[in-house]
């Protein structure tokens, strides 16, 4: 006897059911299906190497060259190069590794993006400014990776 409320169509209906109202709440973490959209000013994105680096920020240069003897070997090695500092996965719980990772991502911002929150002297100064403490630089990471966030 073919009943119209089989056990495989009550399963069916059921997957259905939980796929349409789960849609929005897994919408924001990363699954089989679904992937992290990457802005174009994220640190990923530009670790990615979709588009050129800007020529005034070479991606093998170091973080030394870049921001200065002190301030890189204060917390990182003196070789330590900015497409390495982008595609870092310290940051959590890192204050400085985050400054790193998202100061890099806002100075390559400032000069590929016209429309960018800061201009490239802003950026320098405040990652170095940002050194004095941990607190200050969680703070600056997070100033950086909103504008980076909200850049486009």
């Amino acid at each position: 006897m073919d009943s119209d409320y089989s056990p495989s169509r009550l399963v069916l209906v059921a997957l259905l059911f939980l796929c349409f109202f789960a849609g929005d709440s897994t919408a924001m973490r990363p699954g089989i299906f679904y992937t992290r959209h990457r802005g174009r000013c994220t640190p990923q994105y530009w670790s990615s190497k979709r588009e050129a680096w800007p020529r005034m920020v070479p991606e093998r240069s170091t973080v030394e060259k870049m921001f200065g003897v002190i301030v890189a070997k204060e917390r990182w090695r003196s070789d330590l190069t900015l497409v390495e500092s982008t595609a870092r996965n310290d940051e959590e719980g890192n204050a400085y590794g985050a400054l790193l990772k998202q100061g890099i991502a806002a100075l390559l911002n400032s000069y590929a993006r016209r429309s960018f929150s800061y201009a490239p002297w802003e950026v320098k100064t405040m990652l170095i400014q940002a050194m004095i403490s941990e607190p200050a630089a969680r703070r600056q990471a997070q100033k950086f990776a909103a504008a980076n966030v909200g850049c486009d």
